[in-house]
């Protein structure tokens, strides 16, 4: 998979960002600890331009960054080991076509210091945008090196993609190395309240007050 297959299987903005609030709430329950999760979102990010943030770090080196604007989206990916990152090549360039036709209502997004590292090397290998008023997922065209997952999308957006409860339950148990009631994340997933019940068929030592603060964050 690349970021082609990526764009075609994203969901609209209002359903990619109730997915990403989703996976977030998921994790805030099975992991409480905040630096063991790999989803997050931000709902607060940047309130002064209106900007939120869903993100993923799988504590490994890769990651990927979501801001929702109100112009749109734009979405960074970034596999350290993939063929296409800065950081396999002497030069540090970003590979050719990734953001070079990014629109420039995203230049903000695109220049954040978060998103780089402390020589301003972007670390992105994907980069895909959706304007408001896009009927599809945009990228930059490409020349792809040779291999299976050359700019790491595949890794990178796979519950994105596949947004069935059954594969962020199986991630999640393989994560956890620990069983994980499959009813209770298809319901987190649909959007159903969080009753105590709910939250303690996840994890029983929570109940839903315990969360205040991350459900706050997560808006």
């Amino acid at each position: 998979m690349t970021v082609e297959q990526v764009a075609a299987g994203l969901p609209g903005i209002a359903e990619l960002r109730a997915h990403c609030r989703a996976l977030a709430v998921l994790d805030a329950i099975l992991l409480p600890d905040r630096p063991d999760r790999y989803f997050s979102y931000d709902s607060r990010w940047n309130a002064a331009a209106g900007e939120q943030l869903a993100s993923m770090r799988d504590g490994s080196g890769d990651e990927y960054a979501i801001v929702f604007t109100p112009a749109g989206v734009l979405v960074r990916g970034f596999a350290h080991e993939a063929e296409m990152s800065p950081y396999g090549h002497e030069d540090r360039q970003v590979w050719p076509g990734v953001l070079d036709e990014v629109p420039a209502v995203f230049a903000g997004q695109l220049a954040e210091p978060a998103f780089g590292d402390e020589d301003d090397v972007p670390a992105v290998t994907v980069c895909l945008w959706r304007r408001n008023a896009d009927t599809a997922w945009r990228h930059g065209s490409i020349d792809f090196p040779a291999g299976p997952d050359p700019d790491g999308a595949d890794g990178l957006f796979a519950l994105l993609t596949d947004r069935r409860p059954e594969a962020y339950h199986a991630h999640a148990e393989e994560y956890l190395e620990a069983e994980v009631d499959l009813a209770a994340v298809r319901a987190v997933l649909a959007g159903e309240p969080l009753t105590d019940e709910l939250v303690a068929a996840l994890n029983p030592g929570l109940g839903p007050a315990d969360l205040a603060e991350d459900l706050a964050e997560i808006g």
